[in-house]
Formats: structure tokens, sequence, C-alpha cells
């Protein structure tokens, strides 16, 4: 694969054994759309089958050309990336696998904030999801196109997998080459997606293929950038409050100056999950209590 041209509903070769059909869902948070991966040449495991739309159920039904499907593995729940799991199970046969359905691996805080009315934002959260069958943390399962070992990555949400395969990984949407991963609380936890990054820093990898956009050819570097952003935007955050007091809106307008208004939601939801991991580890105060809308402040020393 010299160049990333897929066309929406046609299989695009990334490697042998391996092809994409890209779902036809683009926008700001899912860059050209839904990256679905076909492992396999004679029968087939797929990753992550997309929204719940006609035309991309058919697009994969002709990638499949009648070819026996053995696995249909979920990086996560949302409405971008599972929906289209159960017509798929339908139509193949296959059993769907996943960490579990879209509460499952939610944090203390976020399981708090949730039952307190938090609700998520982002691409949307599945709640009908449910797979066949749950995968843990090094769980592996294999076919004729090779083995796959799930990795618990929570952070962009809590039921989050990357798949190991060889010496690549398909990092779902908690690694990404053309944007940073929303963290999005309740179902978000930057908590847990730092810890996730560290997780991933031990895995040997020469590409990354991602839930969006092209493959990630220098998956060291990309993490390396991505633990350093967010250590760069928890240090402004932090420089925001040192004046007084404000809301994780209020941060969000003195941090994002270079964000258009469309996505100035999601950047606070981004701000107050940073915002969240900071007090949760002491560094600041939230009054009158951790919400979306609290005060937060530096905490004493």
């Amino acid at each position: 694969m010299t160049e990333f041209t897929p066309i929406a509903g046609q299989p695009f070769a990334l490697a042998e054994d391996l092809a994409l059909v890209l779902a036809p869902n683009p926008s700001p948070m899912t860059c050209l759309g839904t990256n679905t991966y076909l492992l396999g040449r004679e029968t087939l495991a797929i990753i992550d089958p997309g929204p719940d739309d006609a035309a991309h159920l058919a697009a994969l039904k002709m990638a499949i050309a009648g070819r026996p499907v053995s696995h249909i593995l979920l990086t996560h729940s949302h409405l971008d990336h599972s929906p289209l799991a159960a017509p798929l199970s339908g139509l193949t046969g296959a059993p769907t696998y996943a960490f579990g359905d879209s509460a499952a691996g939610r944090s203390a805080v976020m399981a708090r904030l949730a039952k307190a009315g938090l609700a998520g934002g982002g691409e949307g959260i599945d709640d009908a999801f449910a797979p066949d069958q749950c995968l843990r943390d090094g769980d592996t399962v294999a076919g004729s196109w090779g083995r796959v070992t799930a990795l618990h990555t929570p952070g962009h949400i809590g039921n989050h997998l990357c798949f190991v395969w060889g010496r690549a990984v398909f990092t779902g949407d908690h690694i990404m080459g053309w944007s940073s991963s929303l963290v999005s609380p309740p179902d978000g936890d930057l908590t847990d997606f730092m810890a996730s990054c560290d997780k991933l820093k031990n895995v040997t990898a020469d590409i990354y293929y991602p839930g969006h956009g092209a493959p990630v050819l220098d998956p060291a570097a990309r993490l390396a950038w991505l633990i350093a952003h967010r250590k760069t935007r928890e240090a402004q955050i932090l420089d925001a409050l040192q004046a007084q007091p404000a809301t994780a809106q209020e941060v969000t307008k003195e941090v994002y100056t270079d964000v258009s208004s469309a996505l100035l939601g999601a950047a606070e939801r981004n701000v107050f999950a940073h915002l969240v991991d900071l007090h949760e580890r002491g560094k600041v105060t939230a009054e009158p209590h951790l919400s979306a809308t609290a005060r937060f402040g530096i905490a004493a020393r």
C-alpha cells in the first residue's frame, strides 16, 4: 500500500490477507468514515462492522463474496462501529466478540457521574449492543487468518479493545493518525486512557490500523506524541486555573483557541475528562461537587 485512497463501499487492500471496506459516514468525528477490516483469504474475520447502514452491509456482503466468516470482532460500541454487528452476524452466522456491553469496563468515578445523570457525547453510545462472546484482556481468537489477541484499552470508552495481529495492532479509536482520540465522560475516562497508552508501549508493532483514517506507519512515535499531547493539555488546563476557579466550559474557551465552534462541544468534553482525572489525583477541587458544571480550582498543597 503506497497511498491511502479508499472509496466508500469498495474493498481496499492494505496488506496480504487484509483489506478494509470504508463505511459511508464521513464527519469531523469519523474522518473519511469507519474502517471495517476483513482479515483472511478463504475464511474471514471482520473487525468493526460499522454503523447501521444498509449500503455498508451490502458492500460488506459483496466483499465477503460468499466466503465463510468465523469471527466478528468489535473494538468498542459507539454508533459508528457496532450497530451493524448483529445484522452482519445474521447474514454470515458468525458470532460477535467484544469486551462487553456499552457499560462494561466503566470506571468507578464514571459510574458515579453516569448515575448522577451525566450523559455521553461524541459518536454516541450503542445502548443495544451485546456481544455473543466476551473477550477479556489477553484472550486470543484464531482461525485460518491467524491469531488475534485482545487488549483491554479503556479510555475512549470502558469496553474498548485493541487487537494484536502479528506485528500489527488494530487500535480502534484509541490511537489514530489524523486526530487525537475523544475522551468524553462518563463513557470516556482519561485516567484509563493514559494507562492504556502505557500498556501499548509494551506491544511491539510495525503498524497501527485505526478505526478511522490511514494506517499509522510509526506506532511508537505516534504513541509518544499522543501521551505528550495529553500532558501538554493537562499543563494548559492547570495554567488556566491558576488565576481563579473556572468551569470546564470557561477553561475550554481559554485553552482551545484554534478550534472551530462546531468542535467546541467535543473539546469541552475532553477538558472535563482532564479535570476529572486531575480531581481524582488530588490536583484540583470541584465545587460544589464533581460534575460537568462544577467550578474547578487548584488544590491546596
